[in-house]
């Protein structure tokens, strides 16, 4: 399945695919054309695949349990002291999403959305520290159904250039469901009580609603 954020992206790049190459065929050898049209159809097929939604059941549902809620690698664990909503020393788990992982992100735990706030900034590499305040992001508060509250936080990357949110303050999310989308390598910060008891290892691959990240006590 394609991601409904997709659409419009994949109908420009087919146009303008198919006009240079249209293009091509006209000024150019049919040698060198083939070649060209090769090359634009690996391109072609790499959004399609970029905007893919592929189905994810949860293995086991408890709201205990918070599964990733995006597809990459384990980047950070740390304790920090987050400044922007909590003001306490929490744990921060980052998962970097590459252009080749899934961007779908999905709500860990069932939860009501307590607030979503959205930050311009820069664009810096998605796998550096500075990116998780300075970079163009947005802040999301999830209260479970226990009424421990946790932070995600969607960052943009050198490549992305929109994060899509699609849920707002009232919402009541399933575990697993979706809450958002960002384009084109892009990175997802958890913001956890201090307390909560790590189930992932620094650079463990994981995938959105089928890995433990951690489990709240």
């Amino acid at each position: 399945m394609i991601h409904k954020t997709g659409f419009s992206t994949i109908l420009i790049a087919l146009i303008i695919l198919t006009l240079l190459l249209g293009l091509c065929s006209f000024y150019l050898p049919a040698s060198v054309t083939t070649i060209l049209s090769i090359v634009a159809l690996a391109v072609f097929i790499f959004i399609l695949s970029f905007f893919r939604n592929p189905t994810r059941n949860i293995p086991l549902l408890d709201d205990a349990l918070l599964y990733a809620p995006a597809d990459g690698k384990v980047v950070v664990i740390e304790k920090i002291i987050e400044n922007e909503y909590f003001n306490d020393e929490r744990l921060q788990v980052s998962i970097f999403m590459s252009p080749l992982n899934v961007h779908v992100n999905r709500s860990p735990y069932a939860s009501t959305i307590k607030k979503v706030t959205y930050y311009k900034g820069k664009y810096l590499p998605a796998w550096n520290p500075k990116s998780s305040t300075e970079n163009e992001r947005c802040y999301t508060i999830f209260e479970g159904k226990s009424g421990t509250i946790i932070m995600l936080k969607q960052i943009a990357g050198a490549l992305a250039r929109r994060i899509v949110t699609s849920v707002k303050v009232g919402d009541q999310l399933a575990q697993g469901q979706e809450y958002g989308f960002i384009k084109f390598g892009s990175r997802v910060d958890l913001i956890l009580p201090i307390n909560t008891e790590i189930m992932v290892e620094l650079n463990q691959v994981v995938k959105g609603n089928l890995d433990v990240i951690a489990k709240l006590k």
